[in-house]
């Protein structure tokens, strides 16, 4: 029993500006537990403002894991979360600590729990071409190509998410396989954890209030700033870390290219589209519990009852 205890954890998923970091927070304390980053963003140093990290007061109060892990221009992706993740999270459960895994990164929260997706190795000169294809023909083409041939994929990918559509593209070159249909052979069945997944419920309105309200507050928090000092210490505005949101749109405005108020317009249409791309992904998931962020009393219901704790 205790052994199957251990293999527990929490998962406070949802989409950005939901609330999961309080929620999480609020939970932790309760359970004394300790929070495990799930967001692809905050797993790198020097991005702060925009990625809406946990302060340094609430990492002091409740332990945080797999934060500031990499440099901005370091690789990452969720082959190398998972492989950092597991032993994180088999050393809190060992100390008899709940688990929460926190963040909106679908991706990661589903290769953590259901193990890697084998996909083949990249291919130089076909990534290359296809770089090339990017340059002359623009990201729209190259999204719209990728949509005839894996909609499911094309649904998920932003329009200028270059990494991503060359990838989902080379795959398809290499294999004659659709991403999505690799994924759906694999099914994610290799179950490391037993979880007990919530996504955070919230009205779409309320939601874009909070998406607004974040973006301005990045802005009053010294966004553009951060930005100005990463490219100052060199790190390309062209890295997959740079061409984020809010970091993007930072180094349009600080290369003239936008005004504040573009700048931040821009950001908070930005970031509702992912907000939607998110849900959509977390929609998906029949295992997930759909909750409102202020029903912590349910919340905690559920967990100790799938945890085995006495009320």
């Amino acid at each position: 029993m205790i052994g199957e205890k251990r293999k527990k954890i929490i998962v406070i998923a949802g989409p950005t500006a939901s609330g999961k970091s309080s929620v999480a927070m609020e939970l932790a304390r309760e359970f004394g537990g300790e929070i495990v980053n799930a967001d692809s963003m905050q797993v790198y140093r020097e991005m702060d403002v925009g990625t809406a990290k946990p302060t340094l007061e609430e990492r002091k109060d409740v332990p945080h894991h797999l934060f500031d892990v990499v440099n901005p221009d370091e690789n990452f992706n969720a082959a190398i979360y998972r492989s950092l993740t597991v032993p994180v999270i088999e050393d809190i459960l060992a100390r008899g600590r709940v688990c929460f895994v926190v963040g909106g990164t679908g991706l990661y929260i589903k290769t953590l729990l259901g193990g890697l997706l084998a996909c083949p190795e990249a291919d130089p000169n076909i990534r290359e071409e296809l770089r090339r294809e990017w340059e002359e023909v623009g990201a729209e083409a190259l999204h719209h190509k990728l949509a005839l041939i894996d909609p499911e994929t094309a649904q998920k990918v932003h329009t200028r998410d270059r990494v991503r559509i060359i990838r989902a593209l080379e795959i398809i070159r290499i294999t004659g396989k659709s991403f999505s249909s690799l994924v759906q052979e694999h099914h994610f069945k290799n179950k490391t954890f037993h979880a007990l997944k919530f996504c955070l419920q919230i009205e779409r309105e309320d939601l874009y209030h909070r998406i607004d309200e974040r973006s301005r507050s990045m802005l009053r928090k010294g966004l553009i700033e951060e930005t100005a000092n990463l490219l100052r210490k060199g790190y390309s505005p062209e890295l997959k870390s740079m061409k984020s949101l809010g970091y993007r749109h930072a180094v349009r405005h600080l290369e003239g290219l936008i005004d504040l108020n573009q700048m931040i317009g821009e950001l908070q249409k930005d970031t509702r589209r992912y907000a939607k791309r998110q849900l959509t992904w977390f929609k998906a998931d029949p295992e997930m519990k759909w909750v409102f962020p202020e029903a912590i009393k349910i919340l905690i219901n559920d967990i100790n009852a799938f945890i085995g704790r006495n009320n």
